[in-house]
């Protein structure tokens, strides 16, 4: 026998039983219980502020929504599918609780903004929870860099070898991409932290509330400004989602360099046993399965911002069922974002360089090219006609099997006249790093002069 409505004085017939658990949320929207009640909390306060509800009757409410959540925590609430969803629950069982006075708890909201809010004091919170992580991803990306300021190896274009970098350098793009993410969710949370409550079910409400104290009481920056919109509302769950989306791509680049070096083609890196797996046929592998399923999660939340943004395209003005839709993404969003960045800060530690590989790697593929040419601009050449020069060098050595720093100093002169025998001061990999020596390059003193002020940044 299905549970009795709360909303059933209009109806004659109850709801079908399929329809009844095919419509319901409370499956996956009773994670919101917590903010579900602080939400009610601060209605219920302001209610009784306002002179809505009796000073008893506001004590009633207050303890009997402790006594709830205390249950909830403790595992003994029973969760009905024919109440629909986590509010329904949670007044139905406060009323069952505390009798009339529950039931005055509703005045002068919906479920249409009581949902709205409630998503934004989660969704508030989780986006602190998802700063830290990075934040303490970062933190070990720092680290990392510092031992590995000198540490030499090839920086690709193309995947082609372009010109040689230091894995401390290379490390600090990681922070870089990291700390774009941590700023967009500080803007985002602004955007979030809008109240909601007191726009009831889309036009307001007849009763003398006071949405200032309740924003004051929940901690937002301020109230919604239109009741129409605060309740349809959801291009804050769109615009946290994209920035996931961000982060999730930024995290799957680095899981490709990782997987990548990892190789025994590259060699570069190793990853510890703690994060990698073995076949079950194969008893030589050892596979990147973390960076692997990150780069993989990566698609799914790519996948949960064009459903939150093909929920939303065709809903008019104001709330529709529709916007049930939107936990789930959201929610999964949030779960695999914290998941990822926990591994991945964990992970990064324990990654151990091979650092001669890197070197020989760095030494192959005409690394120093470039250097070349700024040498012979230095020398007074033009520089397209310093290019050509060291086009013609790498063509020698690519038909010799040799690297340019390997031909001769008369071999070198046969390409420019302006070549001496301090050339080969800049076609050492440690010159070449140590040339670029200004903020944002790949000099080691460079190097470390970012992480000091990454450490800055991360204080502020």
């Amino acid at each position: 026998m299905s549970e009795k409505k709360l909303w059933s004085g209009r109806f004659n017939q109850p709801t079908d039983a399929f329809v009844e658990a095919f419509t319901a949320s409370v499956e996956f929207d009773r994670r919101l219980y917590r903010y579900d009640i602080q939400g009610s909390i601060a209605h219920a306060t302001m209610l009784a502020e306002s002179g809505i509800l009796s000073k008893p009757e506001l004590d009633t409410i207050l303890s009997g929504l402790a006594r709830i959540q205390a249950r909830i925590e403790q595992g003994g609430f029973e969760w009905s599918v024919g109440l629909e969803d986590v509010h329904m629950n949670i007044e139905s069982a406060l009323t069952a609780e505390i009798g009339d006075a529950g039931k005055k708890l509703h005045t002068g909201r919906s479920r249409n903004d009581q949902v709205a809010t409630d998503i934004r004091l989660w969704l508030r919170d989780e986006i602190e929870t998802i700063r830290d992580a990075i934040l303490r991803l970062q933190q070990a990306l720092l680290e990392s860099a510092e031992r590995e300021a000198e540490t030499i190896m090839p920086g690709f274009t193309h995947l082609q070898t372009a010109q040689p970098v230091t894995f401390g350098h290379h490390l600090m793009a990681w922070f870089e991409m990291l700390e774009r993410d941590r700023e967009r969710l500080a803007d985002c949370n602004r955007r979030v932290n809008v109240m909601p409550l007191g726009a009831a079910a889309l036009a307001g409400t007849t009763y003398p509330i006071d949405r200032r104290r309740t924003t004051e009481l929940l901690g937002f920056d301020r109230p919604s400004e239109n009741s129409l919109d605060a309740v349809s509302d959801r291009d804050f769950a769109i615009e946290f989602t994209a920035a996931g989306a961000l982060i999730m791509m930024h995290l799957s680049r680095m899981s490709e360099e990782l997987i990548i070096w990892s190789s025994a083609q590259f060699a570069f890196i190793e990853l510890s046993d703690s994060f990698c797996t073995g076949s079950s046929i194969m008893p030589q592998k050892k596979n990147p399965d973390v960076p692997e399923l990150i780069r993989g999660k990566s698609g799914r939340v790519f996948g949960h911002l064009m459903c939150l943004l093909t929920l939303m395209k065709g809903q008019p003005l104001a709330y529709n069922k529709d916007n049930q839709e939107d936990k789930e993404p959201l929610f999964d969003t949030v779960d695999n974002l914290k998941g990822s960045l926990k591994v991945f800060a964990e992970m990064v530690p324990t990654i151990s360089c091979r650092r001669e590989n890197m070197r020989q790697a760095a030494l192959k593929g005409f690394a120093t090219a470039t250097d070349l040419a700024d040498y012979l601009v230095r020398k007074g050449l033009p520089f397209r006609d310093a290019h050509a020069v060291v086009g013609k060098a790498v063509a020698r050595c690519a038909e010799k099997g040799c690297d340019l720093p390997d031909l001769s100093l008369e071999e070198l002169q046969s390409f420019s006249r302006v070549i001496e025998a301090d050339v080969f001061r800049c076609l050492t990999l440690e010159g070449s790093i140590a040339a670029r020596d200004h903020i944002g390059g790949t000099a080691p003193a460079q190097v470390r002069a970012a992480i000091a002020r990454a450490r800055a940044r991360l204080e502020a």
